[in-house]
């Protein structure tokens, strides 16, 4: 697949791995522009059999990813629309991202607020650059509320009451203290993040896409069943990760190499 008629993300994959970097300046803006890009980059991605990871991150150093555009939510109507029942364009692509069958990942070195915090959300992973990353909700400084998921995955990760903290605050939250409360996986030195997430994300990419897959599966399930019927589950998928042909492969290889002794286990 081609990925180079985007305008404002730059998308080059190598080794199953998609470095994509948004690029919509002046502050890369959540506008129409850039949701209709990145949906379409979502469903491109979402079938494209040689990608296993997906790594997000900005060509702006000091603006990972900004907020949606106000002045299409200042355009709202005076009277509250009814309740929908189909989800609003971010959230549709921030879904895609939770239950796609492969992994996303947020580098974070600037400034992710609003719209940008409820997309890096819904990723996978996040990992940050201390001193240089600021994640936020400061919608209720303009009188709104989180409308692209905030609310509703910000207190899955960090609790009730830091969710609370972060949202009616609309305070700014440096990647040290957001790693604290679970905002994101981890905080690194700027010198120090580039290797690690590429690292991760080449050391996943080489795993067989089925496993990627299943496993992933069986960790959404956490979120959603209870406990013991989570467990039927991922003894269900964990016989289906053991019938996988690569699987097989992998575990006669490692006896092969005798990879049970304790030389190789102390390794």
């Amino acid at each position: 697949m081609s990925y180079d008629e985007y305008k404002l993300l730059k998308v080059n994959i190598k080794r199953g791995v998609a470095f994509t970097t948004f690029n919509n300046p002046p502050v890369n803006l959540i506008d129409v522009a850039l949701m209709e890009e990145l949906e379409k980059f979502t469903q491109q991605v979402a079938l494209d059999d040689n990608i296993r990871v997906i790594v997000f991150d900005s060509a702006d150093p000091e603006i990972f990813l900004a907020h949606y555009d106000v002045g299409d939510l200042a355009q709202y109507p005076d009277v509250p629309p009814a309740k929908s029942s189909e989800l609003h364009p971010l959230n549709r692509v921030c879904e895609a991202y939770r239950r796609m069958p492969k992994v996303s990942i947020a580098k974070i070195e600037g400034r992710c607020r609003g719209g940008g915090s409820e997309f890096v959300l819904a990723l996978d992973m996040r990992f940050a650059a201390k001193g240089k990353a600021v994640l936020a909700q400061p919608e209720v400084l303009v009188g709104i509320i989180p409308g692209g998921g905030g609310t509703q995955r910000l207190p899955r990760l960090i609790g009730r009451s830091r969710a609370l903290e972060v949202i009616l605050s609309g305070n700014d939250f440096k990647a040290e203290l957001a790693e604290r409360y679970g905002y994101i996986n981890r905080a690194f030195p700027e010198n120090e993040l580039t290797v690690f997430v590429n690292s991760l994300a080449y050391r996943i990419a080489s795993l067989p896409s089925g496993t990627i897959a299943l496993a992933k599966q069986a960790i959404l399930n956490a979120e959603q069943l209870p406990i013991i019927e989570g467990l039927f589950e991922e003894t269900f998928l964990f016989g289906q990760s053991c019938a996988l042909p690569e699987a097989k492969e992998r575990m006669n290889r490692y006896l092969q190499l005798n990879g049970q002794s304790r030389e190789s286990e102390l390794r």
